[in-house]
């Protein structure tokens, strides 16, 4: 799952746009380019050859460091370029710089990660969609999606999810008309509505023919962000080598261990990724270890058989 090329677009605040491109500068080296878009965007082309961004979002709520209101220069994106999974320690120590310079992140903040697309298929792309629908409510709640955030990254529409069951396409044709709820769907604008989802295909449609997944808040926590996209990937491994996916939500009395067994099947296995699963369950309910709670009698039954 770390074979896959990736981005990620991290919004925040508290330091100005200049603030963090020289920041990033510092850790990629190369030089900085001044564009005068609609974006005020400021480019950071490396040593490497890569181009890193630092963008203007119109949707940020702007905060100084006390948390005052203060002005558009203090609304950042910051938009990698094409990464690899040996890029993430440059990646992390962009992070923890941003954090120490000032940067921080409130509720209109969030966390886009794209997938390379260029794989998927009809299937996989359908095993995407179903993927994230039977996920739905326990990635919400382990993400801690904050309200102010869901206009933007609306749970799987129930209608997409019946249409694809029930008109069950064979071409990439087919499942683009009924992502757009329309026969013969063809060019969209780039802020289509249907691209304000936790997973956005209108990305993989229209443009880069990259899988969004928008659900993430963000964050200027190194190792949360790479939980993150460990996350993403291992989403995208599973939509991409799983034959077939369901759909169907499964009954989860217990939640945390619940996420601890899928976190597990789809590829956070062993020490290494003991950090990252905690991050990914510690705002659920119940118990990690034990699929039934300490007043049922199963969960005494087990725990007896674990002591000897």
């Amino acid at each position: 799952m770390l074979t896959k090329r990736f981005g990620i677009e991290i919004e925040l605040t508290g330091i100005t746009k200049d603030m963090v491109a020289n920041a990033v500068k510092e850790i990629v080296g190369g030089r900085l380019q001044h564009t005068r878009d609609g974006y005020d965007t400021i480019k950071i082309n490396a040593r490497d050859g890569r181009t890193w961004k630092i963008m203007n979002d119109a949707s940020i709520r702007t905060e100084n460091r006390s948390g005052g209101y203060c002005g558009r220069d203090y609304s950042v994106e910051l938009v990698s370029p094409i990464l690899i999974w040996e890029d993430i320690d440059t990646l992390q120590e962009i992070v923890r710089v941003l954090r120490a310079r000032g940067g921080k992140t409130n509720d209109s903040c969030g966390i886009h990660i794209h997938l390379d697309g260029a794989d998927h298929t009809v299937q996989t792309i359908k095993n995407f969609i179903n993927i994230i629908a039977s996920k739905n409510d326990l990635l919400y709640k382990a993400l801690q999606i904050k309200p102010g955030r869901i206009r933007w990254c609306k749970k799987m529409d129930q209608r997409l999810i019946d249409d694809i069951q029930r008109k069950k396409p064979k071409t990439m044709q087919q499942v683009k008309d009924i992502w757009y709820n329309e026969k013969n769907a063809g060019w969209h604008k780039h802020y289509d509505d249907s691209r304000y989802h936790f997973l956005n295909l209108h990305s993989y449609f229209e443009g880069n023919h990259t899988v969004e997944l928008r659900g993430f808040n963000s964050v200027l926590h190194a190792g949360k962000v790479k939980a993150y996209i460990l996350l993403a990937l291992a989403l995208n491994n599973q939509a991409l080598t799983q034959k077939k996916a369901s759909n169907k939500k499964a009954q989860e009395e217990n939640e945390k261990f619940a996420m601890r067994v899928y976190l597990n099947r789809i590829g956070f296995i062993g020490p290494e990724y003991k950090n990252y699963r905690k991050h990914l369950i510690e705002h659920l309910d119940g118990s990690s270890a034990w699929r039934y709670g300490e007043n049922d009698p199963r969960y005494k039954k087990n725990k007896v058989k674990e002591e000897r």
